[in-house]
């Protein structure tokens, strides 16, 4: 039987994780400021599969190698940083703010004497409405625009048909990351992404039956799953219109 995945404990990740903060300021002493830890158990969440993920923030000018690896029955991420990058990296806005900004704002500090987690915290919820909607406006015309041309493309030329189901994910994937931005929430994990975007109070018409199609794994039947793609397309470009987020120009930029 292979080795992965083994379940591990609540107690044993604390355990390990303040063994590593050990080691780590053992090593490197005065050049870290924090250490904490992000993911589920920043959340409190963590399963007995859940990997160990670990922010190490370091004085400007002494950067600490990042790890990744596999240590016994731990999956471990140590993702070391300097200081102002890690504020600066907190302060981005991208369309990945709505799955970044918790790892961010969930953390668990395991070693901070000056507090340097609590700015971090602030950080991803001080940043201006109108960047979070310039974010939108850009995404649409980079992804969920693209994704429905391949969509239509599929369809009507009857050719690479499988990739209308991955179609279908992508664009219920990125009208996520939209409905994120749209509400100004972040989602608590990749694996709730889907269930919790349903909750949101501002969502395009279209994106519920779309996603529970995805949820529940129902894209065989490539016809309907293209038909619910369009419904959605609709929905998206209705949903802008509300919201006043234009992405079409009838002017060149030069």
């Amino acid at each position: 039987m292979l080795p992965y995945p083994t379940p591990t404990t609540l107690n044993e990740k604390q355990k390990l994780a303040i063994m590593i903060k050990d080691k780590l300021l053992a090593k490197y002493d005065d050049t870290i400021l924090a250490i904490g830890l992000y993911g589920s158990m920043g959340l409190g969440t963590t399963g007995p599969y859940s990997d160990m993920e670990m922010h190490v923030i370091t004085r400007e000018g002494h950067p600490v190698p990042s790890h990744e690896l596999i240590y016994g029955r731990f999956k471990v991420e140590i993702s070391s940083i300097e200081k102002q990058a890690m504020l600066n990296r907190a302060s981005e806005m991208s369309d990945a703010w709505p799955v970044s900004a918790g790892s961010y704002i969930h953390i668990q500090p395991i070693y901070d004497p000056k507090q340097i987690f609590e700015e971090v915290r602030r950080l991803p919820l001080e940043i201006p409405n109108e960047r979070f909607r310039e974010t939108m406006r850009e995404f649409m015309i980079w992804e969920p625009y693209e994704t429905l041309g391949k969509l239509r493309n599929t369809f009507h030329h009857a050719d690479n048909a499988h990739y209308i189901p991955m179609g279908a994910c992508d664009l219920t994937w990125q009208t996520a990351k939209l409905i994120g931005l749209a509400n100004k929430q972040y989602y608590s994990t990749r694996a709730r992404t889907y269930e919790e975007s349903l909750l949101m109070s501002s969502k395009p018409a279209g994106y519920e039956e779309l996603a529970r199609k995805v949820m529940e794994g129902k894209l065989d039947d490539t016809d309907q799953i293209f038909q619910l793609c369009e419904a959605l397309w609709a929905g998206l470009n209705n949903w802008f219109e509300e919201l006043g987020i234009e992405y079409r120009t009838e002017e060149l930029p030069w």
